[in-house]
Protein backbone atom coordinates (compact mmCIF):
# COMPACT_ATOMS: atom_id res chain seq x y z
CA UNK A 1 0.00 0.00 0.00
CA UNK A 2 1.56 3.81 -0.82
CA UNK A 3 2.11 5.71 2.25
CA UNK A 4 -0.77 8.10 3.03
CA UNK A 5 0.01 11.52 4.54
CA UNK A 6 -1.70 12.61 7.39
CA UNK A 7 -1.04 16.26 9.23
CA UNK A 8 -0.32 17.05 12.44
CA UNK A 9 -1.28 19.65 15.09
CA UNK A 10 -4.52 21.02 13.03
CA UNK A 11 -6.94 19.82 15.41
CA UNK A 12 -8.69 22.34 17.84
CA UNK A 13 -11.66 20.78 19.49
CA UNK A 14 -14.10 24.05 20.13
CA UNK A 15 -13.19 25.21 16.42
CA UNK A 16 -13.69 21.92 15.23
CA UNK A 17 -17.35 22.15 17.21
CA UNK A 18 -17.92 25.52 15.75
CA UNK A 19 -17.05 24.30 11.79
CA UNK A 20 -19.09 21.29 12.41
CA UNK A 21 -22.79 23.31 14.03
CA UNK A 22 -22.24 25.59 10.97
CA UNK A 23 -21.72 22.80 8.36
CA UNK A 24 -24.40 20.23 9.40
CA UNK A 25 -27.12 22.91 10.70
CA UNK A 26 -29.66 22.96 7.90
CA UNK A 27 -29.84 19.27 7.52
CA UNK A 28 -29.78 18.63 11.28
CA UNK A 29 -32.58 16.37 11.42
CA UNK A 30 -31.57 14.27 8.44
CA UNK A 31 -28.54 14.03 9.95
CA UNK A 32 -30.33 12.85 13.20
CA UNK A 33 -32.60 10.65 11.73
CA UNK A 34 -29.85 8.73 9.94
CA UNK A 35 -27.66 8.12 13.01
CA UNK A 36 -30.96 6.89 15.13
CA UNK A 37 -32.12 4.74 12.12
CA UNK A 38 -28.10 3.25 11.78
CA UNK A 39 -28.07 2.95 15.67
CA UNK A 40 -30.77 1.04 16.08
CA UNK A 41 -30.10 -1.10 12.83
CA UNK A 42 -27.21 -2.24 14.29
CA UNK A 43 -28.25 -2.87 17.87
CA UNK A 44 -31.48 -4.88 16.60
CA UNK A 45 -29.02 -6.89 14.81
CA UNK A 46 -27.28 -7.50 17.86
CA UNK A 47 -24.28 -5.07 16.19
CA UNK A 48 -23.35 -7.87 13.30
CA UNK A 49 -24.45 -5.01 11.07
CA UNK A 50 -22.65 -2.42 12.96
CA UNK A 51 -19.62 -2.12 10.52
CA UNK A 52 -21.99 -1.26 7.73
CA UNK A 53 -24.18 1.28 9.62
CA UNK A 54 -21.35 3.05 11.15
CA UNK A 55 -19.77 3.62 7.81
CA UNK A 56 -23.07 4.40 6.31
CA UNK A 57 -23.35 6.81 8.92
CA UNK A 58 -19.78 7.99 8.51
CA UNK A 59 -20.43 8.46 4.44
CA UNK A 60 -23.31 10.60 4.98
CA UNK A 61 -21.45 12.87 7.31
CA UNK A 62 -18.72 12.97 5.15
CA UNK A 63 -20.88 13.96 1.85
CA UNK A 64 -22.54 16.31 4.21
CA UNK A 65 -18.71 18.28 5.09
CA UNK A 66 -17.26 17.81 2.04
CA UNK A 67 -20.42 20.05 0.20
CA UNK A 68 -22.61 17.47 -1.58
CA UNK A 69 -25.53 16.64 -1.21
CA UNK A 70 -27.27 13.99 1.15
CA UNK A 71 -30.10 11.49 1.29
CA UNK A 72 -31.21 8.84 4.45
CA UNK A 73 -30.64 6.77 1.26
CA UNK A 74 -26.81 7.72 1.60
CA UNK A 75 -27.28 5.26 5.20
CA UNK A 76 -27.47 1.92 3.09
CA UNK A 77 -24.22 2.43 0.83
CA UNK A 78 -22.48 1.04 4.62
CA UNK A 79 -23.53 -2.12 3.23
CA UNK A 80 -20.57 -1.66 0.62
CA UNK A 81 -17.75 -1.82 3.06
CA UNK A 82 -19.57 -5.05 5.34
CA UNK A 83 -16.17 -6.81 5.16
CA UNK A 84 -13.76 -4.19 5.69
CA UNK A 85 -15.67 -2.53 8.48
CA UNK A 86 -16.11 -5.86 10.56
CA UNK A 87 -12.49 -6.15 11.55
CA UNK A 88 -12.96 -2.48 13.29
CA UNK A 89 -16.18 -3.36 14.26
CA UNK A 90 -14.66 -7.02 16.27
CA UNK A 91 -12.41 -4.68 17.60
CA UNK A 92 -14.67 -2.21 19.10
CA UNK A 93 -17.55 -4.94 20.11
CA UNK A 94 -15.59 -8.27 21.16
CA UNK A 95 -13.75 -6.27 24.23
CA UNK A 96 -16.70 -4.58 25.36
CA UNK A 97 -19.02 -8.16 25.61
CA UNK A 98 -15.66 -9.99 27.17
CA UNK A 99 -15.41 -6.89 29.91
CA UNK A 100 -19.29 -7.36 30.52
CA UNK A 101 -19.08 -11.13 30.69
CA UNK A 102 -15.98 -10.78 32.94
CA UNK A 103 -17.26 -8.37 35.56
CA UNK A 104 -20.59 -9.98 35.93
CA UNK A 105 -18.92 -13.81 36.03
CA UNK A 106 -16.00 -13.10 38.88
CA UNK A 107 -17.86 -10.26 40.81
CA UNK A 108 -21.71 -10.01 40.36
CA UNK A 109 -22.46 -13.51 39.94
CA UNK A 110 -21.12 -14.70 43.32
CA UNK A 111 -23.35 -12.11 44.85
CA UNK A 112 -26.34 -12.88 43.19
CA UNK A 113 -25.74 -16.90 43.59
CA UNK A 114 -24.83 -15.66 47.70
CA UNK A 115 -28.43 -14.02 47.61
CA UNK A 116 -29.82 -16.77 45.97
CA UNK A 117 -28.43 -19.46 48.03
CA UNK A 118 -29.37 -17.78 51.32
CA UNK A 119 -26.24 -17.00 52.38
CA UNK A 120 -25.93 -13.72 54.71
CA UNK A 121 -23.65 -11.16 53.21
CA UNK A 122 -22.48 -8.16 55.65
CA UNK A 123 -22.58 -5.11 54.83
CA UNK A 124 -18.83 -4.14 54.91
CA UNK A 125 -18.68 -7.45 52.12
CA UNK A 126 -20.83 -5.91 49.67
CA UNK A 127 -19.30 -2.71 49.89
CA UNK A 128 -15.71 -4.01 49.63
CA UNK A 129 -17.30 -6.26 46.45
CA UNK A 130 -18.65 -2.56 45.04
CA UNK A 131 -15.70 -0.73 45.68
CA UNK A 132 -13.79 -3.66 43.99
CA UNK A 133 -15.77 -3.69 40.92
CA UNK A 134 -15.92 -0.36 40.24
CA UNK A 135 -12.45 0.27 40.91
CA UNK A 136 -11.84 -2.52 37.95
CA UNK A 137 -14.64 -1.09 35.61
CA UNK A 138 -12.90 2.53 35.80
CA UNK A 139 -9.69 1.13 35.24
CA UNK A 140 -11.20 -1.46 32.10
CA UNK A 141 -13.09 1.39 30.99
CA UNK A 142 -9.76 3.63 30.98
CA UNK A 143 -7.65 1.20 29.01
CA UNK A 144 -10.55 0.42 27.07
CA UNK A 145 -11.34 4.43 25.91
CA UNK A 146 -7.00 4.91 25.36
CA UNK A 147 -7.37 1.33 22.55
CA UNK A 148 -10.65 2.73 20.95
CA UNK A 149 -9.13 6.00 20.66
CA UNK A 150 -6.72 4.54 17.80
CA UNK A 151 -9.28 4.05 16.08
CA UNK A 152 -11.24 6.81 16.36
CA UNK A 153 -10.49 7.45 12.23
CA UNK A 154 -11.11 3.68 10.92
CA UNK A 155 -14.27 3.34 10.01
CA UNK A 156 -13.43 6.99 8.05
CA UNK A 157 -10.58 6.04 6.69
CA UNK A 158 -12.45 2.82 5.19
CA UNK A 159 -15.17 5.00 3.56
CA UNK A 160 -12.90 7.75 2.24
CA UNK A 161 -9.98 6.27 1.24
CA UNK A 162 -11.33 2.70 0.21
CA UNK A 163 -8.31 1.07 2.76
CA UNK A 164 -9.15 -2.90 4.26
CA UNK A 165 -9.52 -3.22 7.85
CA UNK A 166 -6.53 -3.62 8.97
CA UNK A 167 -4.92 -0.88 6.86
CA UNK A 168 -6.90 1.46 8.05
CA UNK A 169 -6.70 0.36 12.25
CA UNK A 170 -3.02 0.89 11.63
CA UNK A 171 -3.17 4.19 9.72
CA UNK A 172 -5.33 5.64 12.08
CA UNK A 173 -3.43 4.71 15.10
CA UNK A 174 -0.28 6.29 13.44
CA UNK A 175 -2.22 9.43 12.86
CA UNK A 176 -3.94 9.58 16.25
CA UNK A 177 -0.12 8.88 18.44
CA UNK A 178 0.73 11.90 16.04
CA UNK A 179 -2.61 14.10 17.08
CA UNK A 180 -2.36 12.86 20.71
CA UNK A 181 -3.06 16.24 22.13
CA UNK A 182 -6.30 17.54 19.50
CA UNK A 183 -7.46 13.94 19.97
CA UNK A 184 -7.46 13.97 23.62
CA UNK A 185 -9.39 17.61 23.81
CA UNK A 186 -12.06 16.21 21.30
CA UNK A 187 -13.01 12.83 23.44
CA UNK A 188 -13.00 15.13 26.25
CA UNK A 189 -15.29 17.46 24.90
CA UNK A 190 -17.45 14.84 23.22
CA UNK A 191 -17.84 13.65 26.53
CA UNK A 192 -18.99 16.73 27.94
CA UNK A 193 -21.63 17.44 25.45
CA UNK A 194 -22.61 13.92 26.11
CA UNK A 195 -23.21 14.56 29.85
CA UNK A 196 -24.42 17.66 29.44
CA UNK A 197 -27.19 16.16 27.39
CA UNK A 198 -28.05 13.31 29.43
CA UNK A 199 -28.54 16.26 32.28
CA UNK A 200 -31.73 17.48 29.99
CA UNK A 201 -34.21 14.62 30.90
CA UNK A 202 -31.46 12.47 28.66
CA UNK A 203 -33.29 13.17 26.02
CA UNK A 204 -30.78 16.14 25.04
CA UNK A 205 -27.94 12.86 24.87
CA UNK A 206 -30.11 11.84 21.76
CA UNK A 207 -29.79 15.38 20.27
CA UNK A 208 -26.70 16.03 20.57
CA UNK A 209 -25.17 13.12 18.47
CA UNK A 210 -25.39 14.38 14.92
CA UNK A 211 -22.66 17.27 16.58
CA UNK A 212 -20.32 14.84 18.19
CA UNK A 213 -20.23 13.14 14.81
CA UNK A 214 -19.70 16.07 12.59
CA UNK A 215 -17.26 17.27 15.02
CA UNK A 216 -15.42 13.81 14.65
CA UNK A 217 -15.54 13.92 10.68
CA UNK A 218 -14.13 17.59 11.16
CA UNK A 219 -11.34 16.86 13.10
CA UNK A 220 -11.01 13.55 10.52
CA UNK A 221 -10.72 16.41 7.54
CA UNK A 222 -8.42 18.21 9.38
CA UNK A 223 -6.01 15.12 9.65
CA UNK A 224 -6.78 13.57 6.27
CA UNK A 225 -7.76 16.29 3.99
CA UNK A 226 -10.21 15.47 0.60
CA UNK A 227 -7.79 13.61 -1.26
CA UNK A 228 -10.20 13.56 -4.87
CA UNK A 229 -7.62 10.74 -6.66
CA UNK A 230 -8.84 8.80 -3.99
CA UNK A 231 -12.30 9.76 -3.43
CA UNK A 232 -14.74 7.32 -2.88
CA UNK A 233 -17.92 8.85 -4.08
Amino acid sequence: MQEMEFTTDQIKPIECVKEAWQLIKDDYWMLFAISIVGGMIAGATFYILLGPMICGIFYTYLKKVDGERISIDDLWVGFKYFQPSLIVALLIVVPLVGWMVFMFATLYLPLVMAAVGGSRVSGEELMAVLATALTIDLVIAIVMTCVHSLLIFSFQLIVDRGLSGWESVKLSARAVMKNLGGIGGLIALNMLMTIGGMLVFCIGMYLVIPLITATSIVAYRKVFPRNRAQYQY
